[in-house]
């Protein structure tokens, strides 16, 4: 597919992803789109920057867009059936499932929300931001869509258009992650119900052998067993089981 030689600028009319979902709002520019949406939030609202200057990724990250190179959205949604904690492994799942939509690479899914693109080295395509309010959770993601790998923040990271993907519709892309969202989040009867199921069989950390970087410093290494009913990952060590709640974790390649 030949790359446009000037991105589609998002608008709200070219966004349609239907009910439950509240008009979307797109701004030309903004500090932070999750920022922007905890000011006001209500369940099912939509705020879309084309430019965002100083996104917040997990950990601390700093995450920013060029216009029409990526995709900066932010929705609060209501708490699932399976509880707030599941919702930023289910906003991974439909950031997942709405890239295959396009046509996108192959991904897979790092707990509890890493985008990657296996082909591509394992480098992490989008990422996800999720925050507690009173009127519902607000989660904000990260997709780089048309970036040239030259102008990507690290190594680590790829683009649809770096993966082979140029030229992918925005608002084609954030449509489908939409409706993947909503339904993903409507079809949730709790933790053991088809939407943790689904999650379940898409993370490609279970089974594998990791290293989990605790936000105190702490540093585990075992095998990644499982995700349990609060959606913590659950790693088999040499000390022991443990449950992780937060963290980073790094995919220990086989030697």
């Amino acid at each position: 597919m030949p790359r446009p030689e000037s991105p589609r600028p998002l608008d709200a009319f070219s966004v349609t992803p239907g009910e439950p979902w509240l008009p979307v709002e797109v701004h030309e520019r903004l500090g932070s789109t999750n920022d922007t949406l905890r000011e006001a939030p209500e369940p099912w609202r939509v705020v879309v920057a084309e430019v965002q200057e100083n996104g917040r990724g997990r950990l601390g990250r700093v995450w920013t867009t060029t216009p029409g190179t990526a995709l900066a959205v932010s929705v609060c949604v209501p708490v699932p059936a399976s509880g707030a904690s599941w919702v930023p492994l289910f906003v991974g799942l439909a950031v997942a499932r709405a890239v295959a939509d396009v046509g996108g690479p192959a991904t897979a899914l790092k707990w509890p929300n890493d985008v990657l693109v296996p082909a591509d080295g394992d480098r992490k395509l989008a990422g996800v931001l999720c925050e507690w309010t009173a009127r519902g959770v607000v989660a904000g993601v990260g997709v780089n869509v048309d970036t040239a790998r030259a102008d990507l923040p690290l190594d680590t990271a790829t683009s649809l258009r770096a993966a082979g993907h140029p030229g992918v519709d925005r608002a084609v892309l954030l449509t489908r992650y939409l409706v993947r969202l909503a339904e993903v989040l409507r079809a949730d009867t709790g933790p053991a119900g088809p939407s943790a199921e689904a999650y379940r069989d898409a993370c490609a950390t279970v089974g594998r052998d990791v290293e989990v970087h605790e936000p105190g410093g702490t540093v585990r290494q075992g095998r990644a067993t499982g995700v349990d009913a609060t959606g913590r990952l659950t790693v088999r060590t040499d000390a022991g089981p443990v449950r992780v709640s937060a963290g980073d974790v790094v995919h220990v390649r086989a030697r």
